[in-house]
């Protein structure tokens, strides 16, 4: 067989394993292949979003990183690859205890786990920082682990086990808007809440019955109000233009507690509405009654 159409026939096999791996029936999802792809992003191989999944464009990263490396170019993640992929390819999750200055795949591990969790762990890159270690803790006080000081075993444990939670409160749309940006892991970062777009000086309510914990400026949210309800259950609303309630005020469902506008970093007009429950970050459009997006 002439060498030409030997290396058209194994460029052919090597697209089709690309695609059968890529295929919806055999995706994988998961914080594995999270730390894949943000130690494919950090080698500038991978653009793609951070979703755990499998994708094509995942698949088609990790061949490109092959043949650039001298691995045979199948799309799997082997040992050979996992060795490719330098510092961010090293250390499975769980196998070690993990300190500020850390780096590896099972950092990359921790962090998207912590964001799919509802902690912040600040920039999702396979470096274990001090906003990391805030966000471990955060979780650890939330899982009732002790040990507090570093990400050890039993962390990345507890994260396998906890499912994610939402909020065990039904609310009401603290405005009527438009969902500008959702909840979840956006670019390299996690999106504690939605941002609902209105008009400016619009009546923002109380998402349910509370007390005000919080009335006040706050980075770059701007005007704050945060709101805490039974079940461990906080509501905070921000880049108000005005508040309208006082620290220790009780606020019944639907009432007003300030109105809309942009204050903070926004460019519009808009509402930041975060729900967290016993300190983790939830998705509060599973919440809200009647979505439309």
């Amino acid at each position: 067989m002439p060498p030409v159409t030997r290396r058209t026939l194994t460029l052919t096999a090597a697209v089709a394993v690309a695609l059968m791996l890529a295929s919806p029936a055999l995706a994988r999802v998961g914080p594995g292949t999270a730390a894949l792809q943000i130690a494919l992003r950090d080698r500038g191989l991978y653009k793609g979003p951070l979703d755990g999944i499998r994708g094509a464009a995942t698949v088609a990263a990790v061949m490109r990183l092959q043949r650039s490396t001298g691995v045979a170019a199948t799309g799997r993640l082997d040992r050979r690859t996992r060795l490719a992929l330098g510092r961010l390819g090293r250390h499975l999750p769980g196998t070690r205890t993990v300190t500020v200055g850390s780096s590896g795949w099972d950092v990359s591990w921790l962090e998207f786990m912590l964001a799919k969790h509802g902690f912040d762990p600040g920039r999702i890159d396979g470096r274990f920082d001090r906003r990391t270690k805030l966000a471990a803790v955060g979780f650890d006080r939330f899982a009732g682990i002790s040990d507090r000081c570093h990400a050890h075993p039993n962390l990345f444990k507890a994260l396998r086990r906890t499912p994610t939670q939402r909020s065990p409160l039904r609310l009401v749309w603290p405005v009527q808007a438009t969902v500008a940006r959702g909840f979840g892991i956006q670019g390299a970062r996690l999106y504690s809440g939605v941002k609902l777009a209105g008009g400016f000086g619009t009546a923002v309510a109380s998402a349910a019955e509370g007390r005000v914990v919080f009335a006040g400026r706050k980075g770059s949210l701007g005007l704050v109000v945060e709101l805490k309800h039974p079940h461990g259950v906080v509501t905070v609303y921000g880049h108000l233009g005005r508040i309208d309630v006082r620290l220790g005020d009780r606020v019944l469902r639907g009432a007003l507690i300030g109105v809309l506008g942009k204050t903070g970093r926004t460019a519009d007009p808009a509402l930041y509405f975060e729900v967290r429950v016993r300190g983790a970050a939830v998705d509060p459009i599973r919440a809200l009654p009647n979505v439309e997006t």
